[in-house]
């Protein structure tokens, strides 16, 4: 295996400069931290996304676009975190809290199977109830009924508690996490979601994410994971309190872990694990605390002469201090929120191609941003288009409920003018879709092909039962996928 050597940094050159850019494209170069900045704020968005359209052909070609079918299984919502964008979990007494059970799963799978689809991403709430034991049933359960079935599940927060519950063996946070992840992988684990990446930096963590763990414990779950093989992915939730500096900053955390993981894979001379792809998509505001707080720019003294977001300021004072001295130099910072709009969106993914030279794959983020945008984002450095969604319980707790199935997903990568193709979690192509018994280009009524039907988990008042009885039961919600004459 050859020796893995990052891209060359070239610090006096300004990160609007053409050549650098074209360079970086090319994977001949690699943007500092200081360069992604002035390229997100002084390019034009079209000057952005033409480079990183360059880089994704340069990695990926210039005719497939790819896309996964598999099924989001949130197995509970039971969580000891307190998370203010969260619109999802709940505490164990309340009336629609739920843990599902492994015949409620194992249906689940067996209805993905059913319209070909290869894996599950099974996280959820960080429950203090079940045992070690619990979570290596459920695998080896899963793997007994569905052996062909990929398990990408349980994500780094999930694993800090599961340290924190379980007090396995270990000196370090790294062997503890070792001996865990290499119980769990006996029994069935196949990869790990980037979940809970949210931002890294410590003054948004601490305030968004009450009870999750911080970007070190985040980072170390995931190289451990890699060193035993785990492919993962990376994610970013942006478009809240944070400034941009802390966005290129958690960007740059992805990029230099991924840079050890790399390095050790080479100095072993075999493949070890590594990020495979880095998705971000902007917060969700309903029904989640964080979601309360004023917009910026609204206010008066959010308007006057000099004013700066306050998570801008935030972002440039020193690190290591306290709460107390954040908010006596940045007062409102945490009191403001500063939403995400399509083109934030399209720059900032722009940017994660272009910085992350490193990840092979960039997702788009159609989930949260409808499906136009996320075809748009075929051209602003994506090259994969997630998930067809079967069901979805985080985001649309927070009232994003958009919905597509295969057909619609081929169709929106065809209409970008690419070719569709279904792959695995490592990125395998497992087919093409170029001729005519292709999904979309089968469909001759696209009509019945708009409102399509989603899976969530909600207590049995949604679904028509009596209002506050404890349990869950499966809720069918109505959404409307884009294609033809389709709305949003």
């Amino acid at each position: 295996m050859a020796i893995y050597r990052p891209s060359v940094e070239h610090e006096r050159l300004s990160g609007t400069d053409e050549g650098l850019l074209e360079a970086v494209a090319h994977g001949a170069a690699r943007l500092t931290a200081a360069q992604a900045l002035e390229a997100f704020h002084g390019l034009p968005l079209q000057t952005l996304g033409r480079f990183a359209d360059a880089r994704a052909r340069a990695l990926h070609g210039d005719d497939l676009r790819t896309y996964i079918i598999d099924r989001n299984i949130n197995y509970t919502n039971v969580c000891n975190a307190r998370c203010t964008f969260c619109a999802f979990r709940r505490d164990a007494g309340d009336a629609d809290a739920y843990t599902l059970e492994a015949p409620a799963i194992l249906e689940k799978i067996a209805e993905l199977e059913a319209i070909g689809g290869t894996q599950i991403l099974m996280q959820g709430g960080m429950n203090p109830a079940l045992p070690l034991e619990w979570y290596e049933d459920l695998l080896r359960t899963i793997k007994a009924k569905h052996p062909k079935i990929h398990v990408h599940a349980f994500s780094p927060p999930e694993f800090i508690e599961f340290v924190h519950f379980f007090d396995p063996p270990g000196e370090t946070l790294e062997a503890k996490l070792r001996y865990v992840m290499t119980r769990l992988r006996a029994a069935g684990l196949d990869s790990i979601p980037g979940g809970g990446g949210e931002i890294f930096a410590h003054h948004v963590r601490r305030k968004i994410g009450l009870g999750k763990c911080d970007a070190e414990a985040w980072l170390t779950c995931m190289y451990v994971a890699h060193t035993l093989g785990m492919f993962t992915s990376a994610t970013m939730m942006f478009g809240h309190i944070e400034g941009y500096a802390d966005r290129v900053h958690h960007m740059g955390l992805v990029r230099s872990w991924q840079d050890r993981a790399l390095i050790a894979a080479g100095e072993a001379g075999e493949p070890v694990g590594h990020y495979k792809a880095f998705i971000s998509w902007p917060f969700q505001r309903e029904n989640t605390p964080l979601g309360r707080v004023k917009e910026w720019g609204l206010e008066a003294e959010d308007r006057e002469a000099g004013a700066e977001f306050p998570g801008d300021v935030v972002a440039r004072l020193p690190e290591g201090l306290s709460n107390e001295d954040v908010i006596e130099r940045v007062p409102h910072f945490g009191r403001r929120v500063r939403m995400s709009s399509a083109t934030d969106y399209l720059r900032t993914q722009a940017l994660s191609r272009l910085f992350l030279d490193n990840v092979y794959s960039i997702g788009a983020s159609w989930v949260t941003m409808g499906p136009h945008i996320g075809q748009v984002a075929l051209a602003y450095g994506a090259n994969d288009m997630g998930s067809v969604m079967m069901e979805e319980n985080v985001v649309s707790s927070a009232g994003t409920t958009y919905c597509l199935d295969e057909a619609v997903l081929c169709r929106l990568i065809r209409g970008a003018g690419f070719t569709p193709a279904q792959r695995n979690n490592t990125y395998d192509i497992v087919r093409v879709h170029a001729g005519a018994g292709s999904p979309d280009l089968s469909v001759t009524d696209w009509s019945t092909h708009r409102a399509r039907k989603m899976h969530q988990q909600a207590p049995r008042g949604a679904a028509g039962g009596k209002p506050g009885k404890k349990g869950a039961a499966e809720v069918v919600v109505p959404t409307v996928s884009v294609n033809g004459g389709g709305r949003n």
